[in-house]
């Protein structure tokens, strides 16, 4: 989406809006004179959550309202740029919200305006929204969360392990980092034998992708994301329907490439490592099979269990290599596990972590910026769900709390004296909801970047 189509700078036919919660309507009532006063009675308008209402003028339109929830909430605003008519439309009371406010209302029309049109154009462009002096930092953040969905809604033809590696080359050239790829069966010779074993049966070669950015001298973040491009399920393949929405589940790269673009962008003080395996679970001659046993970088036995699992096999090696640089921090992002999702909905990213105080750094972000994260247990004692007979450990095992399983699993392969944590993240919407139109979505990106900026100082 290009942001002209969201905000104008300057307009001289703005329409004026008007935002209120439902509580405040009376006393705005009182303030308006009698026509007014009858046009919503007729309109039975209450300024519900989400609703939008036109006042009348000699010239058309007088004016608008639009209905909001919680003013703190960007999503309480993002129903306006397609609920009201084309045009530019400026806020009629500065003073109606407080500056956190505003910023929510600049990030939820942005998010309100987007639709994915690589392929298809939308029927119509979205409202304007008149912005003098727009607040940079939720540019930028707008952007990284836009970025997320159009990299998870184009399908895999157009965003392959390739395009991956584009995409991160893009954002080291924007900002001045450096980027290695080791490819195909160059993972072999340096030691990266899970990510081949996924990606071997593909026509495209998988690859790992490296990013460095930042001062030697700052705190070194390293940040990791699922980039399983496309997904069959391997030899235990995924239904149909299971498979229907699979160029989604290399969600968990996107939301690591978009933070660290954020990171470079607002030049957080950290010394940035972003590591992205990018594969292709295909099924073919050369595909892995269940019952193999995988000597991980590590060092570690694992045998297959199930193909299906095969993020946890693409991370576990990116994991023990962000590992060996002894990182302040370590997070990674990744489209899991079903069992997370049933869990806890499509709304809630299920949040693993080995050390308490970032847990809840984490949480707090959440509720802070109503973008909003759940930690589940790594409940160790369910390890015996990974137990092989012939290796170290298998790579799946009992239905039982899949979630947990698979973040355990990812634990094996991080340093115990290194805080680490593991976002779940589905990065769809199922149906259509104002400012979520059904697709790619950011989930946990912005308290991502708010506990980063509120740990190392931005």
């Amino acid at each position: 989406m290009n942001p002209e189509h969201a905000y104008t700078a300057a307009s001289d036919r703005a329409i004026p809006l008007h935002v209120l919660q439902r509580q405040q309507l009376p006393g705005w009532l009182q303030q308006q004179g009698a026509e007014v006063q009858a046009w919503l009675q007729a309109q039975a308008f209450s300024a519900a959550p989400g609703s939008a209402l036109l006042l009348p003028g000699g010239d058309g339109i007088a004016a608008a309202i639009i209905g909001i929830g919680d003013p703190l909430d960007a999503y309480s605003y993002a129903h306006a740029p397609f609920a009201l008519p084309l045009g530019d439309y400026a806020m009629a009371d500065d003073s109606a919200l407080d500056a956190d406010a505003r910023t929510a209302l600049q990030l939820g029309w942005g998010l309100g305006c987007y639709r994915f049109d690589r392929y298809k154009q939308p029927l119509r462009k979205p409202a304007r929204l008149l912005l003098e002096h727009a607040d940079a930092e939720a540019n930028d953040i707008l952007t990284a969360s836009l970025r997320v969905r159009d990299w998870v809604n184009t399908p895999t033809q157009d965003m392959g392990p390739e395009q991956l590696e584009q995409a991160a080359r893009e954002l080291a050239a924007a900002h001045g980092a450096e980027i290695n790829v080791i490819s195909g069966d160059a993972l072999l010779e340096q030691n990266f034998p899970t990510i081949h074993a996924v990606g071997r049966a593909s026509h495209r070669a998988p690859r790992l992708i490296e990013l460095h950015w930042g001062d030697a001298a700052h705190p070194q973040l390293a940040v990791v994301g699922k980039g399983v491009c496309f997904d069959t399920g391997g030899l235990d393949i995924k239904p149909a329907d299971g498979m229907r929405n699979m160029k989604k589940d290399m969600g968990g790269a996107a939301h690591a490439l978009a933070l660290s673009g954020l990171i470079m962008a607002r030049r957080l003080p950290v010394r940035l490592r972003l590591l992205v395996p990018a594969v292709e679970n295909s099924i073919g001659p050369d595909a892995f099979r269940p019952g193999e046993v995988i000597t991980t970088r590590q060092g570690v036995s694992v045998e297959i269990d199930n193909t299906d699992a095969e993020g946890r096999l693409i991370l576990c090696d990116a994991l023990s290599y962000a590992g060996e640089g002894s990182p302040d921090l370590l997070l990674d992002f990744a489209t899991l596990t079903g069992a997370a999702r049933i869990a806890l909905g499509p709304d809630l990213p299920a949040l693993f972590c080995n050390d308490d105080g970032v847990a809840q750094a984490w949480l707090d972000a959440g509720q802070q910026q109503r973008d909003p994260v759940w930690r589940m247990p790594l409940w160790r004692p369910y390890l015996r769900y990974l137990t092989s007979q012939i290796a170290d450990m298998a790579n799946a095992g009992s239905r039982m709390a899949g979630s947990v399983t698979a973040a355990l699993y990812l634990e094996r392969f991080v340093p115990a004296d290194r805080p680490w944590a593991h976002l779940d993240v589905y990065a769809w919407n199922d149906s259509e909801r104002p400012g979520r139109p059904a697709g790619g979505e950011a989930l946990g990106l912005r308290s991502a970047w708010a506990m980063l900026k509120a740990r190392y100082g931005g």
